[in-house]
């Protein structure tokens, strides 16, 4: 399942959209929590946070289980049927995205993007929160179909378990997409033939230093020591 992906710079949605710029700031990897940018019906932007928070959530921490909806129970699991029945339907836009491979006998982070760098959208549901006090938050889960035999996606997950991808919306059916009565029928694997994968792990947590240790770092750091 995807927890963390790139979302696509601005100068690439610029390229590949030709539609107008997002006007808000987004960091450059997402996590469950973080929000970045996502298009919803009539191309327009939202940002929201990567990780679905329900319209009746009670205190909005739902996001942490939420990046990820199947697409073959999304009508009838209580957290997705609402936004699926009324086609809350949206595209997340990104230069790739990370999934863990077992092959050395340990997860090891891969990242998974286009051969030609290109961006490419990703299907998902979206819906909006409203707490009791604070600002109306908009929150999106990326929809996942399965990959069990995908000559790319297979190599990733743990041994034993289900292989699932992302749903990818072709360039050509985005439009089509955002306004879809079935949204299954648009709802495919990556083109094998257009995606690449390599190692790309994540560099060892630095341990915590006591605090007299860390402020004579610091001071090292910035050369004054």
């Amino acid at each position: 399942m995807c927890t963390n992906y790139v979302p696509s710079s601005r100068d690439l949605i610029r390229e590949h959209l030709q539609i107008q710029l997002p006007t808000f700031d987004y960091v450059d990897e997402l996590w469950p929590g973080y929000k970045g940018p996502l298009l919803i019906g009539g191309l327009e932007w939202r940002l929201a946070m990567f990780g679905m928070v329900p319209y009746f959530s009670k205190d909005g921490k739902d996001f942490r289980k939420t990046s990820n909806a199947r697409a073959e129970t999304a009508d009838v699991r209580p957290t997705y049927r609402g936004p699926w029945r009324r086609r809350q339907l949206g595209l997340v836009p990104m230069e790739a995205f990370f999934e863990p491979n077992y092959e050395s006998g340990k997860p090891v982070r891969w990242r998974i993007e286009r051969q030609d760098k290109a961006l490419f959208t990703v299907a998902a549901l979206w819906d909006t929160w409203r707490p009791s006090e604070g600002e109306i938050l908009h929150s999106f889960s990326m929809l996942t179909i399965n990959s069990d035999g995908h000559p790319l996606m297979s190599y990733f997950h743990a041994p034993g378990d289900e292989k699932r991808s992302l749903a990818i919306v072709p360039a050509e059916k985005r439009d089509e997409w955002l306004a879809a009565g079935d949204p299954r029928e648009f709802l495919l694997t990556l083109p094998a033939d257009q995606f690449m994968a390599s190692p790309a792990p994540l560099p060892p947590r630095k341990p915590k230093l006591p605090p007299a240790e860390s402020d004579q770092q610091q001071l090292s750091v910035g050369g004054i020591i």
